[in-house]
């Protein structure tokens, strides 16, 4: 990219390719992928990136998207169609409405979003727990649109705030900041965080056309469905195997044979091989053709999805090579930015190229040596300054993240609604995590 273009073009050029990609999706039914591939071509040959590089640039965005979620995706689509197939996800409804009651079943399935995101990515738990959000939703009469925003937020909101998710950890090992302290008032500013995504899902979903939710269980499997332990053990299981493999991490190097077997099975692709298992144990016996039939529905599926959260990846690895963080910080005066600027630094290049983790990551080796100048070279500067970027990193979520098409796709919710809804739940989100820790930082 030549040195002369200017920040000032850099931010049309996004904002034409953002809007090209909403125009195109929303008002022409322009599918998502193709929408985002011609937002690559529009804001990569604006920024002045020969054709050969842009080129390049979206097969390396591209891969490394399908590299990181192509299999948790497909695994994940598989276990969830199988729970469906096996009336499991029925059993755990009802057990789950029984406990809580109805009234209390949004607030309940953010909660359930807080707590498995704590230990797994937000991708990982929203596809494992889409098809439990689905039946819950249609038992309880609610709308989809309420119920899968409260779970994305649920989980989205630790996601961005509380190692051991790698946009956090590692912006704490980049800056320095206590990992141990990180995680207690990470977890705590995220609350806020929960609540206002579910309060604005419970706003804005309300008046919403409520999309239609089958219910895919056969006739005979609902008279002979499974336990509520076995209906729970192929979520539940996943889900501790991936969290101990996670604190092992942190915690310990694998120096002996019970952590080396945590990290195998723990690692999120095993684990959800593992979950796929269990669920053969929730059906008393299986057609070879029945399985053969539901294997290909879940290929399927899941191809829909990998090639549209491919071409955001795509979209994102064009975003990210014009520099817009560079340029940002390049073209602000910092010494009486403080907080603000690790937050808007990492809003805009979240916004930019999509990925939490991406951002923050990247935000933190540049705040790194700005800390003096910003005044936050302390430990309790560096560990508000990792809060900051955090909060930063949720806002704003729309077509070029991945996590937006994880829900929109297994939710069955179209673009507009989730620009509306989710997207806008993202900002509120960031605000309010930031607001959190600016309140923090007159006390500690």
């Amino acid at each position: 990219m030549p040195p002369e273009t200017s920040f000032i073009y850099l931010l049309i050029c996004l904002l034409a390719g953002i809007s090209i990609i909403v125009l195109l999706t929303t008002k022409f039914k322009v599918p998502a992928a193709f929408a985002l591939i011609i937002g690559c071509f529009l804001v990569g040959l604006g920024a002045h990136l020969s054709l050969t590089d842009v080129v390049n640039i979206m097969k390396e965005g591209f891969g490394n998207i399908i590299k990181s979620l192509g299999l948790i995706i497909l695994l994940g689509t598989t276990l969830g169609i199988l729970l469906e197939y096996t009336g499991s996800t029925s059993v755990m409804a009802n057990y789950i409405l029984k406990k809580l009651g109805e009234k209390r079943t949004v607030w309940g399935i953010s909660i359930t979003g807080f707590i498995v995101g704590l230990p797994i990515f937000c991708d990982s738990g929203y596809i494992v727990l889409s098809g439990l959000n689905k039946t819950l939703a249609k038992r309880a009469g609610i709308s989809i649109v309420i119920m899968s925003v409260s779970l994305a937020t649920g989980l989205y909101s630790v996601h961005c705030m509380v190692p051991p998710h790698p946009g956090s950890a590692a912006a704490a090992g980049i800056i320095g900041a206590d990992i141990g302290k990180l995680i207690l008032i990470g977890s705590l500013v995220a609350i806020p965080a929960m609540m206002v995504g579910n309060i604005w899902a419970r706003y804005a979903g309300k008046n919403l056309p409520l999309p239609v939710v089958e219910e895919e269980t056969p006739t005979d499997v609902r008279l002979h469905q499974p336990s509520v332990i076995q209906s729970f053990l192929p979520i539940v299981v996943p889900i501790v195997l991936i969290a101990l493999k996670s604190f092992v991490t942190i915690e310990a190097t694998p120096d002996k044979a019970w952590m080396t077997a945590i990290l195998s099975f723990g690692d999120p692709v095993i684990a959800l091989i593992i979950g796929i298992l269990l669920t053969f144990f929730c059906k008393k016996s299986w057609k070879r053709a029945e399985l053969g039939h539901l294997l290909q529905d879940s290929a399927e599926k899941a191809g829909g999805i990998l090639v549209i959260i491919g071409a955001g990846g795509a979209f994102g690895a064009i975003l990210a090579a014009i520099k817009i963080g560079t340029h940002l910080s390049e073209s602000l005066a910092l010494d009486s930015m403080g907080l603000f600027f690790p937050f808007l630094l990492t809003f805009v290049l979240k916004t930019a190229q999509g990925s939490s983790t991406v951002a923050i990551i990247t935000a933190a080796s540049i705040v790194l040596p700005l800390l003096q100048v910003l005044g936050l070279d302390t430990e309790t500067g560096k560990l508000l300054c990792v809060l900051a970027m955090g909060a930063g990193s949720m806002m704003i979520s729309h077509a070029n993240d991945a996590y937006f098409w994880v829900i929109a796709k297994f939710s069955g919710l179209d673009m507009k609604t989730m620009l509306r809804v989710y997207s806008v739940a993202t900002v509120l989100m960031g605000l309010t995590s930031f607001a959190m820790v600016y309140i923090l930082s007159k006390f500690l």
